[in-house]
């Protein structure tokens, strides 16, 4: 129960976290466009780095929040070595020197699978922001949104 109950909630925290990012990407790049800088190459560069800075910032802090978890589970007693272990994990390159107790075990493919997801995530908000540079870009316009009531 104690293995479910952790997993459910860093899992939680870490969609949590990645949820802010597409509010925040969504107006950076209304702004962006706004000013006159959609379909300029340099502008839309910068954009989409610092977009992906600020997603690779996101997945950091989710890295982090399952390395708070397993010392909390008394798993590792070094942060810095419980930050390697679930960036390893996460990133599903996987560290075959090093393992969590039988008791916890399971939380490791559970943080590859939540790693997954959100760099699945990631990759999709990336896109979507690429594809509305290049509408800017070749002027294509899309159709209002519907009026409703």
């Amino acid at each position: 129960m104690a293995l479910l109950l952790v997993a459910v909630l860093t899992t939680f925290f870490t969609v949590l976290v990645h949820s802010l990012l597409p509010g925040a990407i969504v107006r950076g790049v209304l702004h962006h466009i706004a000013h006159g800088r959609g379909g300029i190459w340099f502008w839309d560069v910068i954009l989409v780095i610092k977009f992906t800075l600020l997603a690779l910032a996101a997945h950091f802090v989710e890295i982090a929040l399952w390395a708070l978890a397993f010392v909390l589970c008394g798993e590792f007693s070094n942060f810095a070595f419980a930050l390697y272990f679930s960036g390893v994990t996460y990133t599903t390159l996987g560290d075959s020197n090093t393992g969590l107790s039988a008791r916890w075990r399971l939380l490791e493919p559970i943080e590859a699978a939540n790693g997954m997801l959100m760099f699945g995530v990631t990759t999709a908000i990336i896109f979507a922001v690429i594809v509305r540079l290049i509408e800017a870009k070749f002027g294509l316009q899309r159709d209002p949104p519907a009026k409703t009531g």
